[in-house]
């Protein structure tokens, strides 16, 4: 179907900023972009608090959003985007703030370290390790230990894809869910939807190949499911998941491949395919009907993955 109207607003909005692409400048100044990029707030929240916490390479910075009400919580432990390169706490706020009031759960956002400085599998570890650290300080969070799920979206959808199998393959924490909000999970530029949407949506296959060459150490990378889930060999005893994806995104085959492959291995999946839109869409919530709605199912199938956990 042809684009939203209400996407095409937003991304006249964003193109009147004119500010470059990511791929044209360095990662200093992309991030400094993203920062300059107009964000709406996120639903209000019982408490916010910043701190750090252990991670494999010194602090790591998370912020700790709680819902309304009694407790204990279900814990979701949130991965932002922006290609492994760009993004932070701030960036991620209101997706954070959305799910933590709409799935009635305790949100943990992870300033997971940043690639070029720190490329792959640093920012997976990162994750994996904030994901421990929940459900090790569950009681302490008025957390349930027992239902816990990860969630991310693009770079973050692949950070919490990646630490669904760390968890499952080290004998960590047991999941509940993963929400992949158009998730990267292979290093493939040249599938069908990247040809169909190399340019002009926002998210670029140039992009991409930024993002790539600078979270990747070794081209050999691409093939640890670590860094690329879809070459996992074995999907099965993975927690359950919804994937999201955009008609008009790079991203959206490898997204779709990867809910089948979830689908095959026996991972009871969900995946809806947003047509008319493109990537980003979970943080355009304020402008775009279809982006809310994308917010409120996530919200539902968190909820609904909490209450099928035995209290």
């Amino acid at each position: 179907m042809p684009l939203d109207p209400q996407i095409v607003a937003v991304m006249e909005t964003v193109a009147a900023l004119g500010l470059p692409a990511n791929h044209l400048v360095s990662p200093e100044e992309a991030r400094a972009n993203g920062r300059a990029r107009p964000k709406a707030p996120g639903a209000a929240v019982a408490q916010v608090i910043d701190r750090t916490i252990p991670g494999p390479d010194g602090e790591l910075p998370v912020r700790i959003y709680t819902p309304e009400g009694a407790g204990p919580f279900p814990g979701l432990a949130w991965f932002h985007g922006g290609g492994w390169v760009v993004g932070d706490l701030d960036s991620a706020d209101s997706a954070a703030r959305n799910l933590c009031a709409g799935a009635d759960c305790v949100v943990v956002s992870v300033d997971y370290r940043l690639a070029p400085e720190t490329k792959f599998p640093g920012p997976a570890e990162d994750c994996y390790d904030a994901t421990q650290w929940l459900a090790a300080n569950a009681a302490a969070l008025n957390v349930d230990p027992g239902r816990i799920a990860v969630g991310g979206d693009s770079a973050g959808g692949n950070l919490a894809a990646a630490v669904s199998l760390m968890s499952r393959d080290r004998g960590g924490c047991s999941l509940a869910f993963q929400l992949l909000v158009y998730p990267v999970t292979e290093r493939d530029v040249d599938n069908g939807s990247y040809r169909d949407n190399a340019d002009g949506y926002q998210l670029t296959r140039d992009g991409m190949i930024w993002y790539w060459d600078h979270y990747l150490a070794d081209a050999a990378d691409a093939a640890n499911p670590y860094a690329a889930p879809l070459q996992a060999a074995d999907l099965s005893g993975l927690p359950p998941a919804l994937v999201l994806t955009a008609e008009y995104d790079p991203l959206r085959d490898e997204g779709e491949a990867y809910a089948a492959a979830l689908q095959a291995a026996g991972v009871p999946t969900e995946c809806i395919r947003y047509d008319g839109l493109i990537h980003g869409f979970f943080g355009m919530f304020a402008a775009v009907d279809q982006a809310r709605q994308a917010v409120a199912h996530s919200a539902a199938a968190l909820r609904e993955a909490f209450s099928a956990v035995p209290v």
